[in-house]
């Protein structure tokens, strides 16, 4: 099976803020991403299209792929980060549980939120279920968080080494 993942394009949130699972608006550049993510998937089909059921992502996987159904699953969802969602990130680490999780961020959780651990777990979850799909090729349309689960679960990452590669909005990862 192939897994095409793709992160969700620009959002209209403060540089230094934390929106895990909140809605947030998109940038205003959306149609120019929408159109450099279509080029880059222009040659390719696939078999279904699976999106996090925040706006952010199914508005981007409506118009990517207009004639396919499109599968809403809350595992896609970002990091619950809880308490911290719409905080400034520098507020978050300056707190004692701040400073817990920067210390470490796969196991600890957020207050009242997630941890990297329990999105991973989420995530393989997910894919458990695809696999019994038996699905060739199939498309994700979700966020950066989901996309380093899968490259823990799939190619095996550490959470470190995962959470060190970089995802721009808008970008592709093949798996």
């Amino acid at each position: 099976m192939i897994i095409t993942a793709i992160r969700h394009t620009s959002v209209d949130v403060p540089s230094g803020i934390c929106y895990g699972k909140t809605e947030v608006p998109l940038a205003l550049t959306f149609r120019s991403e929408l159109d450099s993510i279509k080029q880059k998937l222009a040659d390719e089909t696939f078999d279904a299209v699976f999106s996090s059921p925040l706006s952010r992502c199914t508005k981007l996987a409506t118009e990517l792929f207009l004639e396919e159904p499109l599968r809403i699953d809350h595992r896609l969802t970002e990091l619950d980060f809880g308490d911290w969602e719409m905080m400034p990130w520098d507020t978050i680490f300056e707190s004692p549980e701040g400073k817990v999780w920067f210390g470490d961020y796969t196991r600890a959780c957020c207050p009242n939120g997630e941890s990297l651990i329990d999105l991973i777990f989420r995530t393989k979850i997910f894919l458990d279920d695809l696999y019994k799909m038996k699905h060739e090729r199939i498309v994700l349309v979700t966020h950066a968080g989901v996309i380093r689960a899968l490259m823990c679960l799939i190619q095996n990452r550490t959470p470190e080494e995962a959470f060190q590669t970089p995802l721009v909005y808008g970008q592709i990862v093949n798996f």
